[in-house]
């Protein structure tokens, strides 16, 4: 079975940094960041918390104003 797939964003200056959160079968969830490290969460809603306080945004959410701003 497919393992639901997000790709996350922050937008430090002009650069874009990556992440991907990956929701687990057990309900658990990992972020794989841009310098490579996997990092493990008990929930999907912990870790879209991190991401959310590391200033990442969802890039499947991403309005016209939100992109523009980033740069897009």
């Amino acid at each position: 079975m497919d393992e639901p797939t997000h790709w996350w964003l922050a937008t430090p200056g002009r650069t874009i940094v990556w992440a991907r959160l990956r929701v687990r079968e057990a309900g658990t969830a990992e972020v794989f960041d841009s310098d490579g490290n996997t990092l493990a969460y008990d929930s999907q809603d912990t870790a879209r918390a991190a991401l959310l306080d590391a200033e990442f945004v969802e890039f499947d959410g991403l309005d016209r104003q939100d992109a523009l701003a980033r740069g897009f």
